[in-house]
C-alpha cells in the first residue's frame, strides 16, 4: 500500500472519532500542542535551517526564500496562533438557523465539520501548524502534502504536533503529512474521493490552477493575489506613500502584497517622485506606463506587467484619467484578492467599495491587512478568492458545513 492511500484511510477513520470530541478536549489538545512547540524550538529552527539553506543555494530569490524562514518571531506566532484559536468559539454544533412551522414541525441548521480536508501547499512551514489547529477545532482531520522546498521544516513541525496529540484524547492521525516529495503524489491525492472530502491547495498559480483543472475532489480555491491600490486626486500625499510602502516591502512574497498602484492624474505630478524615492531607497523596481515615465525616470511597464504577480520587490503604476478607469483596470486583471483605494472623498470611497468585487475592498488602508490573524481568526486555511461557500480567510466557520436537524412529533405530509 502506498504511503498516501495508507494515511488516507487513516486519518478518514480518525475523522469519526475526532467529530465526537467536545470543544474543551480540543481546545486542551491545542494548547498540549502549543507547549510542544514552545518546548521544540530549537528543533524545528534546526530542520528550517537545512530548507533555507538549499534554497539559497539553488539562488531562490529573497522574497521566497522569506517565506521558508521561521525565527523566534514567527515561531511565537505560530504558538499566540494556537492560544488565539483556542479562545475562539467552536462553531461545531452551533445552530445559526431555525424556524417553526404551523404544524409544529421545527427546523434547524445546525454546523458540523467538512470531514476530511487535503492541503497543499508550497513554502511557509507555518502553514502546517495552522492547518491543524484551524482543523482539529472545527472538528475535521487534515492531510497534509507540503513543498519539497519545506519538508525538512514540516516533518519537524508535524512531529512535534504529534508529540502533542500524545497528550491528549484525540488521536495522532487526525493529522498525517505525505512526506513523499514526488510531484505524481499531488495528482493522487486530488482524486481520492472516497477518503478526501475538500482540497484546499495554497500557493503559485501553476499550482492552484493544476489542482482545479485536475481535482476530482471539491476543491476550494485560495489566493493568486494581482493586488491593486488606487490613489484618488483627494488623497493624503505623506500617507498614501506610506501605506504604499507598507503594502509593497513589508514581506513582499505573500500574496496580500500589492502589485499595481494605480493614480488619479491630478495628483501624479505631486506623489510620483516621493514615491519613487521610498521605494526606491528599498530596492523597489519601479514599472510605469507611458504617463508615469513622463514625470519619473523609471523601467517602462508592458501589457504583462498588471497581469503578473510579482511576489517581489516590483510595482507596476499606471497614471489614471478617473476612478471609472481604475475601476475597470482593477476589474480587467484583478484576481478578486484585495484592493484599496486611498482617497478624503466619501463619495469615491463609496463608488469603489461598491463597485469592486473582491474579498477584501479597503478604505485608506494597506492590503497586507487580508490575513487570518488580522482579522480575528486566529489563523487562516489561505484567501479565498472564489465565491462559493467561503470568500477571504478561511477560518473555523469556512470549514464547517452544515445539516438540517428537524424536530416533530409523528408529523406526516399531507
Amino acid at each position: 500500500m502506498s504511503e498516501l492511500l495508507d494515511k488516507a484511510k487513516k486519518i478518514k477513520k480518525a475523522s469519526e472519532i475526532l467529530k465526537k470530541m467536545n470543544a474543551a478536549e480540543k481546545n486542551k489538545t491545542i494548547m498540549e500542542i502549543a507547549k510542544e512547540i514552545k518546548k521544540n524550538k530549537d528543533y524545528i529552527l534546526k530542520e528550517n535551517q537545512k530548507d533555507v539553506l538549499l534554497a539559497e543555494k539553488k539562488g531562490l530569490k529573497k522574497s521566497l526564500v522569506d517565506r521558508l524562514v521561521l525565527n523566534e518571531k514567527r515561531i511565537q506566532g505560530m504558538i499566540n496562533a494556537c492560544n488565539t484559536v483556542i479562545n475562539l468559539k467552536d462553531p461545531v454544533g452551533e445552530i445559526f438557523d431555525s424556524f417553526l412551522r404551523d404544524d409544529g414541525l421545527r427546523i434547524s441548521k445546525v454546523r458540523v465539520p467538512l470531514g476530511v480536508i487535503g492541503i497543499i501547499y508550497e513554502s511557509r512551514p507555518n502553514v502546517t501548524l495552522e492547518a491543524t489547529i484551524l482543523s482539529l477545532k472545527s472538528g475535521n482531520t487534515v492531510l497534509l502534502r507540503g513543498g519539497s522546498d519545506a519538508i525538512n521544516s514540516n516533518k519537524a513541525i508535524v512531529k512535534t504536533i504529534k508529540s502533542g496529540l500524545k497528550k491528549s484524547n484525540i488521536p495522532e492521525s487526525v493529522i498525517e503529512i505525505i512526506e513523499d516529495t514526488n510531484r505524481d503524489i499531488v495528482n493522487e491525492m486530488l482524486k481520492l474521493n472516497d477518503y478526501i472530502d475538500l482540497i484546499i491547495p495554497r500557493g503559485g498559480k501553476g499550482l492552484i490552477d493544476f489542482v482545479v483543472k485536475n481535482a476530482t475532489v471539491p476543491v476550494l480555491e485560495t489566493g493568486v493575489g494581482i493586488c491593486h491600490i488606487f490613489v484618488d486626486e483627494s488623497a493624503d500625499i505623506k500617507k498614501s506613500i506610506d501605506i504604499i510602502d507598507n503594502a509593497k516591502t513589508q514581506r513582499p512574497g505573500t500574496c496580500n502584497t500589492v502589485e499595481t498602484v494605480l493614480i488619479h492624474k491630478n495628483i501624479a505630478e505631486k506623489i510620483l517622485p516621493g514615491l519613487k524615492n521610498r521605494l526606491e531607497e528599498k530596492n523597489v523596481e519601479i514599472r510605469g506606463c507611458e504617463e508615469t515615465l513622463k514625470i519619473i525616470n523609471v523601467k517602462k511597464a508592458t501589457e504583462e506587467d498588471w497581469k503578473t504577480e510579482y511576489l517581489d520587490l516590483i510595482l507596476s503604476i499606471k497614471i489614471v484619467n478617473e476612478i471609472d478607469e481604475a475601476i475597470n483596470h482593477i476589474k480587467t486583471y484583478s484576481t478578486g484578492h484585495s484592493e484599496s483605494i486611498l482617497t478624503e472623498n466619501y463619495f469615491n470611497a463609496m463608488k469603489f467599495i461598491n463597485e469592486i468585487d473582491s474579498a477584501a475592498v479597503y478604505i485608506n488602508a494597506s492590503t497586507r491587512f487580508t490575513d487570518g490573524g488580522e482579522f480575528g481568526l486566529g489563523a487562516e486555511m489561505g484567501i479565498s478568492t472564489q465565491k462559493m461557500h467561503a470568500r477571504g480567510p478561511v477560518g473555523l466557520k469556512e470549514l464547517t458545513t452544515y445539516k438540517y436537524l428537524i424536530f416533530g412529533n409523528y408529523n406526516v405530509r399531507e
